[in-house]
């Protein structure tokens, strides 16, 4: 059979985050494979409680190991590399980056005890990687991370340009300004560009995006205009925004403080590897908490309401000896992701409670998106004349309407969610194949699958409280009627104000005194048994069905 080419993502398609696509050329059912970028998404608890981090399922790829010729990483942004040191070590092939992000993947790694030194770090175009049938570049783009990167990935089947996360900046203020002379460069070179897989985020926004310069001076005219204690929060991994906030509270007369392990790590890998070169001085907690509150600014990690980041700690009262008073104000200089609103809103209330000032990004004054809008993804698409349009990085409806906007403008184009795979090779893609995807969640230290049925009962708990019973089975096999039990997450008072444990025990001891001795003797029956009637009854007196977890012990003879 001819080979083919094959697009299939594992990650970020139908969703925004957990970034996974495997791209494969060769005959079919042994294409040569490479993954580009494996990323996280993040636990809530209405759909995952307790759950840190959020991984792709790479089932798949493991099945197909030896056929993995290496991963590329396109940008530090968690949603696109904080998979790397969980789940390395089920694939074990070399990783390349250019140089920033190639810091961030080390220390992901040495985090989890896999070598840094499967790390290659990359240049930019014209540099090339030759992996399998795979000539790969890394092209400069803006982003709202330094050294954002799309990939040109030749084929014999022609070129592939994933735009991994994009924005058309001119003056990005740290990091790669949009070159619009290279990609005119790119597009006309050899046949052209046969695919384009594209990042979908902003496919809604129909104002041409902003360049991250024009917010210097509405931050500096912010910074001058507070009195007392400035703090300011935003994503760790925006250095730029951490620059222009900083350069304003310098030139506001005020000294800065970096608070929170993330953004500390992302201004000191900057500074290590020369993207970020003339960032300010910092000073530590101590010494802010000395100085006058009119002559510091805070910059503090936990723009999303991570409750154990510095924002929600600052929020709750004290963090690290500083404290936060009536007449301070306090930035949210970023965009909140849709799910984290709640969250955000607990600590700006809790702000306000404290008689702080609170200033968010709503009116575009203090934030702008590090995504390409609509006005800028048809230039994009203007610009490379690709033959296939591929949408990436969005939920269904994002997809969805990148694939009308690209088939009104006479482009091939298909929706490929996770798992769908595409055969690239002739004029419009086609799907060939559907491969079973999931999700793995890091549970405290352990990952654990979604299917495996943590989560399912750790929400049916929560939802309707646990009971657990405990009874007893003499030597003779007669069963004891005093069933105990004990109750977590339910009310203790029945309607009628009797004890809810007490009542559910009287119902047991009816049943067990009754109890057929072929039920008795069978574990099996009696869980079954024990486990309705005390349901039943919490229904009956309470509009609760527990959890119900059974013991029964046996005693034996001598």
């Amino acid at each position: 059979m001819a080979d083919r080419l094959i697009y299939l993502p594992l990650g970020g398609a139908g969703e925004i985050g957990m970034n996974a696509y495997v791209y494969g050329y060769g005959s079919p059912g042994r294409e040569r494979l490479i993954l580009v970028d494996l990323g996280v998404s993040f636990g809530d608890m209405d759909g995952s409680p307790g759950i840190d981090l959020i991984m792709p399922d790479l089932t798949w790829l493991e099945q197909n190991r030896d056929r993995l010729e290496a991963i590329f990483i396109t940008h530090g942004h968690e949603d696109h590399l904080g998979a790397v040191g969980h789940l390395y070590g089920r694939l074990n092939v070399p990783i390349y980056a250019r140089q920033f992000t190639g810091a961030l993947v080390r220390l992901k790694l040495e985090e989890q005890g896999h070598p840094a030194s499967a790390v290659n770090i990359t240049g930019a175009r014209p540099e090339v990687t030759q992996v399998g049938p795979f000539t790969v570049q890394f092209v400069p783009v803006s982003h709202s991370i330094p050294e954002s990167a799309a990939l040109i990935i030749d084929t014999p089947a022609g070129r592939v340009l994933h735009t991994g996360d994009f924005k058309l900046d001119g003056t990005p203020v740290v990091g790669d300004a949009f070159d619009p002379i290279l990609w005119h460069d790119i597009a006309a070179e050899g046949r052209g560009i046969k695919v384009l897989a594209c990042d979908s985020t902003n496919i809604f926004s129909t104002h041409p995006g902003r360049s991250e310069a024009v917010l210097a001076n509405p931050i500096l005219e912010w910074v001058m205009a507070q009195k007392n204690l400035v703090v300011a929060t935003t994503f760790a991994s925006n250095i730029a925004r951490l620059k222009t906030l900083s350069d304003a509270a310098i030139s506001g007369g005020r000294k800065v403080c970096l608070l929170g392990r993330a953004m500390r790590k992302m201004v000191a890998v900057g500074l290590e590897t020369g993207v970020l070169t003339d960032f300010p001085d910092t000073i530590g907690p101590e010494e802010a908490a000395s100085l006058p509150r009119s002559q510091v600014m805070l910059l503090a990690t936990g723009s999303q309401g991570e409750r154990r980041a510095a924002s929600a700690q600052l929020s709750r009262g004290r963090y690290l000896g500083l404290a936060l008073k009536e007449g301070d104000s306090f930035l949210f200089s970023s965009k909140t992701i849709p799910g984290n609103e709640r969250s955000v809103g607990r600590i700006m209330n809790a702000l306000s409670e404290l008689g702080v000032d609170v200033f968010d990004a709503d009116d575009g004054l203090y934030h702008v998106s590090g995504h390409a809008n609509r006005p800028d993804i048809e230039a994009l698409h203007e610009l490379l004349k690709p033959e296939i349009v591929i949408p990436m990085h969005g939920e269904h409806l994002h997809l969805r309407e990148h694939v009308m906007l690209a088939r009104g403008k006479g482009i091939a184009a298909e929706i490929a969610t996770n798992g769908t795979m595409l055969d690239l090779t002739g004029d419009a893609p086609r799907i060939v194949d559907q491969v079973e995807t999931g999700r793995l969640y890091l549970d405290g230290t352990v990952l654990i699958g979604a299917m495996d049925g943590v989560v399912r009962d750790r929400i049916r708990m929560a939802l309707n409280g646990h009971a657990l019973v405990s009874v007893i089975v003499d030597e003779d096999d007669n069963v004891l009627p005093d069933a105990w039990v004990e109750l977590m997450g339910l009310p203790g008072r029945t309607r009628g104000g009797n004890d809810l444990g007490s009542h559910i025990e009287g119902e047991l001891a009816e049943f067990l005194e009754g109890a057929d001795s072929r039920v008795v003797r069978d574990d099996a029956k009696m869980d079954e048994a024990i486990r309705k009637i005390t349901r039943q009854v919490a229904m009956e007196e309470i509009g609760k069905k527990p959890e119900v977890t059974v013991i029964i012990s046996r005693l034996m003879g001598e």
